[in-house]
């Protein structure tokens, strides 16, 4: 997992196969159930794009982690994972909307 957060943000759509197994490999290595820091730091990991679905295997990833992975609401410019793990700990009452 260290080395799948070292790497960064999903590459985008137009990233090579090889460069997106590669990152499919490292989500999938990563023990679970993540620490609330690891998913903190995943969190930043997003990309551009949906990265050919790979955003849902981070997500699910995240999700191994205790709720709530942010404490404070992204900014309206934020990527659309963040907004969306936002408005999941929001709908359960995790967090204040404000």
């Amino acid at each position: 997992m260290q080395a799948f957060i070292a790497d960064g943000p999903l590459p985008d759509g137009d990233a090579s196969g090889e460069e997106i197994d590669r990152r499919v490999e490292q989500i999938h290595a990563s023990p679970t159930p993540v620490t609330a820091q690891e998913a903190r730091a995943l969190a930043d990991c997003f990309g551009a794009d949906d990265c050919h679905g790979v955003v849902r295997s981070l997500l699910h990833l995240i999700g191994t982690g205790p709720d709530p992975v942010l404490t404070t609401k992204p900014a309206p410019d934020a990527n659309e994972w963040q907004r969306l793990l936002w408005t999941r700990a929001a709908n359960a009452g995790l967090v204040r909307e404000e």
